[in-house]
Formats: C-alpha cells, structure tokens, sequence
C-alpha cells in the first residue's frame, strides 16, 4: 500500500526513518516529497501501523494518507 505522510515537524535523518520503517516491512520503499516534506511510504503495513512505527522513531505524524492504487494488475499473472 502506498501512503502519504505530513509530519509536524521536519524529518530527521531519512535513513532513520528507512531502517524503522524496513524493521516492519523489509521490502518498503521511503522518500520525501521535496515540494512539502511529506513522506510517501509503500510498505505492507496498515496505517495504524505505520503511524506506530514513526511514533517509536520520534516522529510526530499529523496525518497518515492511503493512496489510491496505481496497480495495473498486469504483473501478476
């Protein structure tokens, strides 16, 4: 699943970030949307979860974003 996520304060180090993020889902993908600072996460991880996971880090999130699927369901078969 694809998020999107407004921190309330500035992101510490990405690889920080990554690494807790990976300790959940060890195939995610992280990076930081240069235009705002939200971070776009693809993980297998509920958005509770996710949440979670950056709270333990010390990061404070205002709010967790599904996105919608980009999904063609051609690679599956």
């Amino acid at each position: 699943m694809e998020y999107r996520v407004t921190l309330a304060t500035a992101a510490p180090d990405l690889a920080v970030i990554d690494d807790a993020i990976r300790e959940a889902d060890p195939a995610a993908l992280v990076d930081q949307d240069p235009t705002d600072g939200a971070l776009r996460v693809t993980a297998w991880i509920n958005a509770e979860e996710l949440a979670a996971v950056l709270a333990q880090t010390g990061i404070t999130v205002t709010r967790v974003e599904l996105q919608p699927s980009v999904c063609c369901g051609d690679c599956s078969g």
